[in-house]
């Protein structure tokens, strides 16, 4: 084991964890697979996936024997994973030697969460090129699970976004159904008109009901669906989506600049103003080669306040820009590192704008030109 291993944040790294919402969930076919692969690079049977909570290990996957780990199994410890590929010996009761080989799974912001391992009777020490196989498949498990959540929050936003708008449906129609009742009873009215009035009463009540029901239901699902408006500081959301993004950043020798030396208070729904600023910068990173900045300005107007983040990344062409907020639409533009792009970050960003009766648009000169996103908030 390495010496002077570092401790690692268990908190941190515990929020991401739990951020996928993959603890105790059941077996998944494609997941066994890559276990499976694994096992086959070794020429062995055993192997599987698991992540690593504070105080003990889920086991997600598990193709051949089934074994006992805990967090105390040192080729198991995030801080000893975080050294690379892990390997150690245990002896068996039929004398066998068996090995153990272990890969950290990693989160794209580094938080080293679980862990993809084999073991078996591995007679040699495992190459350099069986490590990198193995720590591959590794990724295929993190691009499933940002794949896997990205979906998940993109439906939750469209369902709030639409049961937002249901809600406010609701004054029109409360009003249309007043106003109507009303003029049913005005003395000497017309009975065609009065008859008109009450049919117009009695839909727009059955409409009302209706939309009642669709929240109620919502509610039930999901607590609640309406943004959270209390007084949020964008200065301190973007420090701490930057903070929290500063390890993918420096990976590739990338800075944040950021202009905003006063706070910007407005009224918001913390948690989705925050995921949305996520995206956007998360989106900055991996459109930008090694070595740029990512500079974030401010400008209010009025009840206005506008946010600009700019990138020296590899821009946007006109047609780009029109479908930029397209669920799943075929950009030009590629990540400069590979990593994974599932078309669905900006989808929940605009989601969440409009949550908020916020706007948000995108401005390049071209391709290689850099690109500047524009978000829009209304102060109260």
């Amino acid at each position: 084991m390495p010496e002077n291993i570092i401790p690692i944040n268990s908190n941190s790294r515990l929020e991401k964890l739990l951020y996928y919402e993959i603890l105790n969930s059941p077996v998944e076919h494609t997941y066994d697979n890559i276990s499976w692969l694994a096992a086959a690079i070794f020429e062995v049977e055993n192997a599987g996936i698991c992540f690593i909570t504070n105080d003990d290990i889920f086991i997600k996957s598990e193709v051949g024997k089934k074994i006992e780990l805990s967090k105390n199994d040192s080729f198991l410890s995030p801080e000893y994973l975080n050294y690379g590929a892990a390997t150690t010996n245990n002896s068996s009761k039929s004398d066998e030697q068996t090995k153990y080989i272990a890969v950290p799974i990693k989160s794209p912001d580094r938080f080293i969460i679980g862990a993809l391992y084999v073991f078996g009777a591995i007679t040699a020490e495992p190459t350099e090129k069986q490590k990198e196989m193995l720590s591959k498949l590794a990724e295929l498990v993190i691009d499933k699970l940002e794949t896997r959540i990205a979906i998940r929050q993109t439906l939750t936003a469209q369902d709030d976004r639409l049961h937002v708008l249901i809600h406010d449906l609701k004054n029109p129609m409360t009003t249309i159904s007043l106003q109507s009742e009303l003029v049913s009873r005005m003395p000497n009215i017309d009975e065609k008109a009065g008859l008109i009035a009450s049919k117009i009463n009695l839909q727009s009540k059955k409409m009302v009901a209706s939309l009642n029901e669709i929240l109620s239901s919502a509610k039930k699902v999901s607590g609640s669906f309406k943004p959270q408006k209390n007084k949020i500081d964008l200065r301190e959301i973007l420090n701490s989506v930057t903070q929290k993004l500063a390890p993918l950043a420096n990976k590739k020798s990338q800075n944040f600049d950021i202009k905003i030396n006063s706070a910007l208070e407005i009224f918001g729904d913390h948690e989705k103003i925050t995921a949305l600023f996520y995206h956007i910068l998360h989106n900055s990173i991996k459109f930008s080669p090694e070595n740029r900045s990512i500079t974030l300005s401010h400008q209010q107007e009025e009840n206005l306040l506008t946010i600009a983040v700019k990138d020296e990344g590899v821009g946007l062409n006109d047609i780009d820009l029109e479908r930029l907020f397209i669920k799943f639409a075929d950009l030009s533009a590629v990540p400069t590192h590979g990593e994974n792009s599932n078309g669905l970050g900006l989808t929940a960003v605009k989601m969440f704008l409009d949550m908020h009766k916020g706007k948000i648009w995108a401005e390049s000169e071209g391709k290689n030109k850099g690109t500047t996103f524009f978000v829009q908030l209304p102060i109260k």
